[in-house]
């Protein structure tokens, strides 16, 4: 019987896209090890999985700004698991206030995580993938990459946008070694902490309104997508970038 694939989810143990991912792959019978800054939350997570499929999964803190850091656990999980198959890369962080009034501290924290970070864990597991003969590298970008709109502010849409064309990049220089690379751009998907970012104002009404299919998203539809990403089924699949925004954002 053959080892189960690896995967690295990076900001997986919170309420959204990177713990339904770690609980999808898991269901699917991957070996899941649960990253997030948030270190109680990771092992608690990976506890979970551990308990519902009887086997261990690993929990560890990672903070995807350090570089050191990110190749500590990327070493880690390749000397504990013996490869790295699949990256998640989900990290992100987004604060809204207009260019004309952006804080320093706020541009140069959203470049740092989300795009830095996603950066920083390419970096660090490719070299692995590709001496192991393979790999899938899933990045979440988001809709705010393309579209004429100040609901999501310039440094999250500015480091989304970095994150589709290092995700093309990647995988036209890794695809002769069987690493593939592709992003997903979500639109809304919903959890609570979005409440701490947006007004109620960006609620209400978009089920109605603005989804074509009469709801918001939710963390298990990003996840469902990533599933199949990682998965043998998408072997002809790479560079792409899938949106999935019940048809709010669509992009050609």
């Amino acid at each position: 019987m053959s080892e189960p694939a690896v995967a690295l989810v990076t900001a997986a143990a919170g309420a959204g896209i990177g713990a339904a991912v770690a609980r999808r792959l898991a269901e699917d019978g991957l070996d899941v090890v649960v990253t997030d800054a948030h270190e109680r939350r990771s092992g608690e997570l990976a506890a979970e999985l551990t308990e519902r499929h009887g086997r261990q999964f690993l929990g560890l803190p990672l903070d995807v700004t350090d570089y050191d850091a990110v190749d500590d656990v990327v070493e880690r999980v390749v000397r504990e698991r013996g490869r790295l198959d699949v990256l998640v890369n989900n990290a992100g962080w987004s604060s809204i206030e207009p260019v004309a009034e952006m804080s320093l501290e706020t541009w140069r924290r959203c470049l740092d995580v989300d795009l830095n970070g996603t950066f920083h864990c390419m970096r660090c597991a490719l070299p692995h993938m590709v001496r192991g003969g393979g790999g899938a590298i899933v990045n979440i970008s988001s809709t705010a990459a393309w579209e004429t709109s100040a609901e999501h502010g310039a440094a999250y849409s500015a480091a989304k946008a970095g994150v589709l064309a290092l995700t093309r990049v990647a995988a036209a220089e890794n695809g002769p070694h069987g690493v593939r690379v592709n992003a997903i751009a979500p639109g809304l998907i919903y959890n609570e902490f979005l409440r701490k970012i947006y007004p109620d104002s960006f609620f209400e009404g978009y089920a109605e309104k603005r989804s074509l299919v009469g709801r918001v998203g939710r963390p298990g539809d990003v996840a469902a997508l990533v599933a199949f990403l990682a998965s043998d089924e998408a072997t002809y699949i790479t560079g792409e970038v899938y949106g999935i925004s019940g048809g709010v954002s669509p992009h050609g």
